[in-house]
């Protein structure tokens, strides 16, 4: 029996989240990561939560301030998730900026700078923890500082002369898709956390409404059935092997941020495309031979550069589970019931360790485990706990399978 197309099964499914993600992962972090003496949380986690190294990336202090806060919000007004949370954000404001407002990618333990770099990813991550750290607090700083990280992401991230580009851009003018992604979901994060606010000109919403469509416009080729990574300015593809790989997990990430926007506006134009987009990337990413989701891909077949493009990471596991509820939910059509149901299977078998507790981040193309930490400067308490959290609130939220299309 698929869980998801009866009320019952969806219950299941809801609780094994919720239990999942309260009882298993959120724990792990906090006895493990959390520091007590100098503030924020370390990541660099071994198999049974032992520290590998206490370096702090200064993303998650983004990342899992904004989990504990919205955790603190929506689930369970459990004092240890504002604890946490305040710790993530004191850290964060104390060392995380460099004077010019960036912020670092990594610091000390003590909080001493190690590492910037040239994306401004880690501004958003700032901005959404600040925004649900506000509603949490009722702290109007928190709203304030907000704003004022996301203004920073939009400018670093799209205006000429502040974001180096990757490559010289006399020789290869490109543009990726990440900033405009990740633009999408910070938006729509300040909206749920502040309300409809205006932001360096533009409302919340028009903000994600100019992301759709330039990643519509630019990145997305219905006719070549994949959505792009980098393209040249006018959208054209790049035929090298930067221009051609493929993400799958990264798409599918992508696809869900729209089919979330296009159900809560009821935006048909938006549930299509996000659907379009989820179809087509699933198809050149999962693996028919032994499950899972490969890495990378080439848009026409051809070996990819990196050597771990056949190697299965686990969020990208964790988008396409809620990517495949969001179409089922939006749709009714079973298929994706059904491709739920396989990614969910897959995953859960292959990357939880029910031992120690959360999941290992690495796999072979086989499933086996590659190495054993639980966490690192890129792995830790969000892609995870995001979709527990975000799955087991849809669930909760429609009790009934939805009928199909």
């Amino acid at each position: 029996m698929n869980l998801l197309t009866h009320p019952e099964g969806r219950r299941e499914l809801a609780t094994f989240y919720q239990d999942t993600l309260l009882r298993d992962v959120m724990p792990f972090w906090l006895r493990h990561g959390m520091d007590a003496e100098h503030d924020g949380i370390m990541t660099a986690l071994d198999r049974d939560g032992s520290l590998l190294d206490t370096d702090k990336s200064i993303w998650f202090q983004g990342r899992a301030g904004w989990m504990f806060s919205t955790l603190f919000n929506t689930v369970t007004q459990d004092r240890a998730y504002f604890d946490a949370a305040g710790s993530c954000l004191a850290f964060l404001e104390k060392h995380g900026y460099a004077t010019d407002g960036k912020l670092f990618f990594t610091v000390t333990r003590e909080g001493k700078p190690l590492r910037m770099r040239r994306y401004a990813y880690s501004e958003a991550f700032a901005s959404i923890a600040h925004a649900a750290y506000f509603k949490a607090s009722g702290d109007v700083h928190y709203a304030e500082s907000a704003v004022r990280d996301f203004s920073f992401y939009l400018r670093h991230s799209f205006e000429p002369g502040y974001m180096m580009p990757k490559v010289d851009s006399n020789t290869r003018p490109m543009v990726g898709i990440g900033a405009l992604m990740i633009g999408i979901v910070t938006a729509q994060e300040l909206r749920t956390n502040l309300g409809h606010k205006d932001v360096a000109g533009r409302s919340l919403t028009e903000w994600i409404d100019l992301f759709i469509l330039d990643i519509q416009r630019l990145f997305y080729k219905p006719e070549l059935e994949v959505l792009l990574e980098t393209v040249a300015p006018d959208g054209s593809i790049l035929d090298h092997l930067d221009g051609r790989i493929l993400n799958p997990g990264h798409a599918i990430e992508c696809a869900w941020f729209i089919l979330h926007e296009g159900r809560l506006r009821g935006e048909k134009s938006y549930i299509q495309l996000g659907l379009g987009i989820l179809d087509c990337m699933w198809k050149r990413g999962w693996d028919e031979g032994m499950g899972g989701l490969f890495y990378y891909r080439d848009i026409h077949d051809k070996p990819v550069q990196e050597y771990w493009h056949d190697m299965k990471f686990w969020w990208p596991h964790n988008e396409a589970i809620i990517a495949t509820l969001l179409a089922y939910e939006v749709s009714g059509d079973a298929k994706y019931a059904a491709m739920h149901q396989q990614v969910h299977d897959w995953s859960f078998a292959h990357f939880a360790d029910p031992e120690y507790g959360e999941w290992y981040g690495y796999l072979h193309r086989d499933g086996s485990v590659s190495q054993r930490a639980k966490g690192n400067m890129f792995k830790g308490p969000f892609h995870l706990p995001r979709m527990l959290w975000y799955c087991s609130q849809i669930l909760q939220e429609s009790k009934e399978p939805p009928t199909h299309s």
